[in-house]
């Protein structure tokens, strides 16, 4: 495999690792990206961004979850993406574009250093068939669901990837625990799901723990942020433009006149790592 450069960020203390492709020869595959994501065996992350891959004139970026999986977007990965491409040279300007499996990602940097970011990450979508949620169509709001054989009312949308948003009184780690397992593998989900309790403060502050698909609790997500403010603004529970509070801190999210979702938050950089052919081995 050879030995290979790593760059470490986290958003949030939602940590990624990012492979830079035309830095290294690098053939990734499944048993590497779980182990460099195994925080007692490897580097330790929530994920792995791979990238940046040229095509037809575009940066695309590819993300991995820590059981190998690809995921087909990440709000934490798009900012940390984006800081990588300015600390490395790639982009030149104030704003730059590229694209996830999910389609196209714009981000605007708001500091010299690039450490606090905006980012657009297209609009909410709540019909069955773009989740994807069994069934009829419609749009999955304030639905009855059965968890763990118990009756639970949630709302589902995909955000480039799927959310199940479970309004709550309170939020804590022993309850999405118990909840987040059963949801990510629910037969509702032909292709599992993000899981969050979301709790809404006043009109202008809502807090949410999370439980993703692939990875599991993590201290923050940014996809899991951005659902939460179109939920709560769908359900006419907040303004347009509210502060998510998760464990690792504060995402400022904001659906413009055109619904289209655009998350404020920072990113900041761990360290650059070196691998031998001895830790694959």
């Amino acid at each position: 495999m050879g030995s290979f450069m790593i760059k470490k960020y986290h958003g949030l203390g939602n940590d990624y690792l990012v492979i830079d492709p035309n830095k290294n020869d690098v053939e990734l595959q499944e048993g590497h990206i779980r182990k460099l994501c195994k925080r007692n065996f490897g580097i330790g992350a929530d994920g792995i961004l791979y990238g940046p891959i040229e095509k037809d004139g575009k940066i695309h970026v590819r993300c991995f979850n820590p059981d190998a999986s690809e995921a087909t977007n990440t709000g934490t990965g798009i900012r940390i993406f984006a800081k990588y491409l300015k600390d490395e040279g790639y982009a030149k300007e104030e704003r730059v574009i590229f694209y996830t499996a999910s389609g196209k990602a714009e981000v605007e940097f708001l500091n010299e250093d690039a450490t606090l970011v905006r980012a657009r990450i297209g609009k909410a979508d709540f019909h069955a068939s773009a989740i994807p949620v069994i069934g009829e169509e419609r749009e999955v709001i304030n639905e009855a669901m059965y968890f763990g054989g118990k009756p639970y009312e949630v709302t589902c949308l995909s955000v480039g990837n799927p959310h199940c948003a479970l309004l709550s009184r309170e939020v804590n780690y022993k309850r999405v625990m118990e909840l987040g397992p059963i949801v990510e593998s629910s037969e509702y989900f032909p292709n599992r799901m993000n899981f969050m309790l979301l709790h809404v403060i006043d009109e202008e502050h809502v807090e949410i723990e999370v439980y993703e698909r692939g990875a599991g609790y993590t201290l923050a997500s940014g996809t899991s942020a951005c659902a939460a403010a179109a939920v709560t603004v769908r359900l006419g529970l907040t303004k347009r433009k509210v502060e998510v509070s998760q464990p690792g801190g504060v995402l400022t999210v904001e659906l413009n006149d055109q619904d289209e979702i655009i998350m404020t938050g920072s990113v900041d950089s761990v360290g650059m790592m070196m691998l031998s052919d001895a830790f694959f081995a």
